[in-house]
């Protein structure tokens, strides 16, 4: 397939008609099945499909088979060929990140994020990544699960309409009260279960399937701008690297070791910045959970499809705009912010590398152009958001990322231009991003080395203090009135001696 099937489209798409040239059945005809054969197509095909899906049923990780997910990636990497690094590629790459690292110590102040050197295979960035793809996929996957499961309304009077050996194998499954006895789901009461779980299967390996077509093309773990990989390990894959450096001027070294610099700087962020993690992976599942699922469209694709041939139920989701964005303010601020976070990660990371490669590397210009035409043109990242999470970057605002922290390193120098990552409401905003320079001269409160104190602040502590001698100076005058008091003291001692002078 050309593109990562999960599906995840944005709304409005033109071009959409009702009928489309379709010729199968209307959704609802016939029962909740559409007909004798309905979608399922052959009824033998369908009821051995449904006998090969009982295994796979049994998982109980969770409405989506992530487990399927992951074997499904796995899949896709071997199916293209996945060679696993030689020691000879392993020593290289280790080298690069080792040098990398150094060279970024006279561009930052950020200290080394790195504790392991790694050379991944395709294979291996599938296993180091997943979790975070399976948190990333998880709200939107789950609801479609929720939609895809209750599309039908399932009762005992719907199974009379089915061909025999369909109607016998979900009766298995559902647990008609054959001769078999109860099915693995408890009671035909089960069989909406099993249509989750057959739901969830498909979804998982839709999610396998967009994750596998990544790892074709990354470069490193931290290539989409998110720490998908363990946090300390930095990993290149080298036939990424190489396809990626393939066509251009540059030597295979000079190109492991620009990759390997933007590897390193991204780790330097996300090692020392201890609220961008967080932030970043937290901004994913906000936009991801105001998505919703377009059930009407999602019945129709699934209607005209046979369900035992799963690479035309593939076709029919990754074919239709069944994901669509919530148009509320919530869902618009999520998506403004994680478009800004991301923006000022990339930007932050290019001007680094720039810095640290511009007297090592002689074609860093060119590669850096290359990583930007490849952002533009719609890159791993751009995909994989617009298939698992609905969510597509805008490649402008890349730049005008850049443009902020490239005037703040001249306006601030290095220290502080890095110094506004110690807490996010220092960081620019969408707004900004308009008006870089703005930004740079318009809040000088964010120079943190005005805090240190200056003669402004030496004037104004005497000031503070002058009020208290007056304070102090009633007190001389509430003492007066003692010697006042002491006065009649020798008069009242003179009538004990008038007697003794008459006598």
């Amino acid at each position: 397939m050309s593109e990562p099937p999960f599906g995840f489209g944005l709304p409005g798409r033109p071009g959409d008609d009702e009928g489309g040239g379709r010729s199968g059945p209307p959704p609802g005809s016939g029962g909740p099945f559409g007909g004798p054969g309905g979608p399922f197509g052959d009824p033998q095909q369908f009821a051995q499909a449904l006998r090969q899906f009982a295994d796979l049923m049994a998982y109980q990780g969770g409405p989506v088979n992530w487990d399927l997910a992951k074997n499904t990636a796995r899949q896709v990497v071997a199916g293209q060929g996945d060679p696993v690094p030689a020691d000879q590629e392993r020593a290289k790459v280790a080298q690069a990140l080792r040098l990398a690292d150094l060279w970024l110590e006279d561009a930052t102040a950020l200290p080394s994020g790195i504790r392991t050197a790694a050379a991944w295979s395709r294979s291996e960035w599938v296993e180091a990544t997943m979790p975070v793809w399976i948190t990333l996929c998880k709200p939107v996957a789950e609801r479609a699960v929720d939609t895809m499961g209750g599309l039908f309304a399932v009762g005992p009077e719907d199974l009379g309409a089915l061909p025999p050996p369909v109607r016998e194998a979900l009766e298995t499954l559902g647990g008609g009260g054959g001769a078999g006895g109860p099915g693995p789901l408890g009671g035909l009461g089960g069989l909406g279960e099993m249509l989750r779980r057959i739901s969830g299967m498909m979804i998982g390996g839709q999610t396998g399937a967009a994750v596998g077509a990544l790892a074709e093309q990354v470069m490193s773990s931290s290539d989409v701008g998110l720490p998908l990989g363990p946090e300390g390990t930095a990993a290149l894959l080298p036939a990424g690297v190489a396809a990626f450096g393939s066509g251009l001027s540059a030597e295979p070294e000079e190109v492991r070791l620009f990759v390997a610099l933007r590897e390193a700087a991204h780790h330097r962020l996300f090692s020392h910045v201890p609220w961008l993690r967080a932030r970043l992976i937290g901004a994913v599942e906000d936009y991801a959970r105001g998505i919703t699922v377009d059930a009407d469209r999602l019945r129709e694709a699934i209607s005209q499809v046979d369900l035992a041939n799963p690479e035309a139920m593939n076709e029919a989701l990754s074919g239709a705009a069944l994901f669509r964005p919530e148009d509320t303010q919530a869902q618009k601020a999520a998506l403004a912010r994680l478009e800004t976070l991301l923006a000022l990660v990339e930007g932050w990371v290019a001007t680094v590398v720039a810095d640290a490669a511009r007297d090592r590397l002689p074609q860093a210009e060119g590669l850096a152009e290359a990583i930007r035409r490849r952002r533009a043109t719609g890159g791993p990242a751009e995909r994989t958001f617009a298939t698992l999470v609905g969510l597509e970057l805008r490649p402008r605002r890349l730049r005008e990322a850049a443009a902020i922290w490239r005037e703040l390193t001249t306006a601030r120098g290095i220290a502080g231009r890095d110094a506004l990552w110690s807490h996010p409401d220092l960081m620019p905003t969408g707004e900004d991003f308009d008006d870089p320079s703005g930004f740079v001269r318009g809040r000088p409160e964010l120079d943190l080395s005005g805090l240190a104190g200056g003669e402004d602040a030496a004037r104004e502590r005497p000031q503070a203090e002058e009020p208290r001698p007056q304070a102090e100076e009633p007190r001389p005058q509430a003492e007066e009135p003692r010697p006042q008091a002491e006065e009649p003291r020798p008069q009242a001692e003179e009538p004990p001696g008038n007697p003794a002078d008459g006598e």
